[in-house]
């Protein structure tokens, strides 16, 4: 309480002109750092490491393209929240009929569900590529550590957010210590980032995946909670200035989250891809960066996976909190429904399933539920009676629209594609 009274007091300060220069984008920062924890979850790991071991520096150009559309997505969220004091949930229980509140509810825990099992499942192999601990006796100790994470949010949101912020660090601090290591060609990373191209089928596919798995319904939810009471602004005036400075708060989470996966992408090109070597599964990937870059990079990589399983972990329980009592107006203890939600994940790991194997399904459930987030989010940020002065320009709304329909449609046939191709 005491971190929250702190911030919003900055936030006036700034907001009436008391606070100038650099300072005054500080208590607007934190928000967008814990919605981008999901755009670097361990699902994206194996995407994009088979990207650049089997075609090199080649669909770059997708991360960016991904990191542009985050930007919008995500920036729409929190208007939302600023502008209604409301999170995205809690406005669609609002203007649709009960029965569609109840699917859209039922729809988004088994979103959430899904989420966690590749966080889980990432977070587990994280501590079995690093000290050999089984993936069982890994998962537990995996929720015992979520656990712990989840007690930070108990000391108020700034304590939650810079615990947060500071696990994401680590994995920028991992990622950029095995891409010095590898020694990318940086003419051939630049062209692949700024020139669209693709080769064969098998290519497309993969961009597909990238593009698909890049945009997740639960930091849809969540990013709109995250504004909706944080700083209120008193007027039309001081809302759009809140979201002018959020929106700095994104481009800068979201500048950070492309640069992980790039990351990923570009050392797998530099190492895997210059040999010849595809590689499908995270544990290959961990020992073919310790034989060629050394056991100091093979451990960065298993540092850089944990600790983005336990972030997102985290995440992705609070975004289970905000959709149930967004759609429903039912709230359970935070450390119940943690406790709930690693039912599936560990016993999934119990049986004995493939991990990699286990973090494609769980994209392609997620995949379903990409829609019933995107698509209540662009139509109710384009009204006016909802939005009022940060209603969205006409360009925002046609931009939103098309995003809308290339992801719908990618999650589509990354579908059919996994299902029956």
């Amino acid at each position: 309480m005491v971190y929250k009274q702190v911030t919003k007091s900055s936030a006036e300060a700034v907001l009436d002109g008391d606070i100038k220069g650099w300072r005054r984008f500080l208590p607007f920062l934190g928000p967008a750092f814990i919605a981008a924890v999901a755009y670097i979850d361990p699902g994206n790991f194996a995407t994009n490491i088979t990207a650049g071991s089997q075609y090199g520096y080649l669909l770059l150009w997708v991360i960016a393209f991904s990191n542009l559309m985050a930007v919008l997505i995500q920036s729409l969220s929190a208007k939302l929240g600023i502008a209604t004091g409301k999170n995205l949930p809690e406005v669609a229980r609002e203007h649709f009929s009960k029965k569609t509140s109840i699917f859209l509810w039922i729809q988004a825990e088994l979103v959430i569900i899904a989420t966690d099992l590749a966080e889980f499942i990432g977070a587990a192999l994280g501590l079995y590529l690093l000290f050999n601990i089984p993936m069982l006796p890994a998962a537990i100790i995996t929720a015992v550590g979520s656990f712990a994470i989840l007690e930070l949010q108990r000391r108020g949101f700034r304590a939650f957010e810079a615990g947060i912020s500071g696990m994401v660090l680590i994995v920028v601090l991992a990622f950029a210590f095995q891409t010095f290591l590898a020694q990318p060609e940086w003419g051939e990373v630049a062209f692949g980032m700024f020139t669209p191209q693709f080769e064969g089928v098998d290519s497309l596919l993969l961009a597909t995946g990238i593009l698909g798995a890049t945009v997740m319904p639960h930091a849809i939810y969540l990013h709109s909670s995250l504004t909706q009471s944080r700083i209120i602004g008193r007027n039309e005036e001081e809302k759009r200035r809140i979201f002018r400075f959020e929106f700095i708060d994104i481009i800068i989470a979201m500048i950070i989250a492309g640069a992980i996966n790039m990351s990923m992408l570009i050392i797998a090109a530099a190492v895997f891809h210059t040999q010849g070597i595809v590689v499908e599964d995270l544990d290959v990937a961990y020992n073919g960066l310790k034989d060629a870059l050394g056991p100091m990079a093979a451990i960065s990589f298993g540092l850089g996976l944990l600790i983005a399983g336990l972030a997102s972990s985290s995440v992705g329980t609070l975004a289970g909190d905000v959709v149930m009592q967004g759609f429903i107006q039912r709230k359970i203890p935070l450390y119940l429904r943690r406790a709930i939600t690693m039912v599936p994940p560990l016993a999934i790991i119990a049986s004995g399933v493939n991990a990699t194997h286990a973090l494609v399904l769980s994209q392609v459930v997620l995949s379903f539920g990409i829609a019933f987030a995107l698509v209540p989010l662009v139509m109710f940020t384009s009204k006016r009676d909802i939005m009022g002065g940060l209603v969205n320009h006409r360009i925002t709304t046609i931009l939103g629209w098309f995003v809308v329909v290339i992801v719908v449609a990618l999650n589509i046939y990354l579908l059919g594609e996994t299902i029956f191709g």
